[in-house]
């Protein structure tokens, strides 16, 4: 799996001019899966991300997690995130995980982010979105699992 990580004073997504989800203070993240990913892959990528300590403490340093400043995350899937942009003009996406795939660990990521009690929001599977956000810092990281095929 690989994660795009954005912290974030709001995000907010939406489908067909309708609002589908939205957080304050805590992350946007953009989620992809590829072959090979597993359940403990999302497992192990849900907590990582719950206790990434990036979030600033009274001293101004990056020493508080998501769970320490109550925040939420906005998870995104996206399929893109695998594309192949090395050869040719049009990237391939042969190492994106088939949707069926993809949407199951997708559900077990977001699922084991509300099991470490982190307050989730989502897209919609498959469709086309509209995700805004303001990146605060700007802070933005990559996490990759070791599951998949990695970079």
């Amino acid at each position: 799996m690989r994660a795009v990580v954005q912290r974030v004073r709001y995000a907010k997504v939406t489908v067909e001019g309708a609002l589908r989800g939205a957080v304050e203070e805590g992350f946007c993240v953009l989620l992809g899966v590829t072959h090979g990913d597993t359940s403990e892959d999302a497992r192990w990528l849900a907590e990582k991300i719950a206790h990434l300590r990036v979030f600033s403490d009274d001293q101004g340093k990056m020493n508080r997690s998501l769970l320490d400043i109550q925040g939420g995350v906005l998870v995104i899937s996206q399929f893109t995130l695998y594309g192949d942009c090395r050869k040719g003009r049009r990237p391939s996406f042969v190492e994106a995980a088939p949707p069926e795939e993809a949407e199951r660990l997708y559900e077990e990521f977001v699922a084991n982010l509300r099991n470490c009690n982190v307050p989730v929001e989502t897209g919609s599977f498959g469709a086309e979105m509209d995700v805004s956000l303001c990146n605060n810092g700007p802070v933005t990281l990559i996490i990759e699992t070791s599951g998949g095929c990695g970079i």
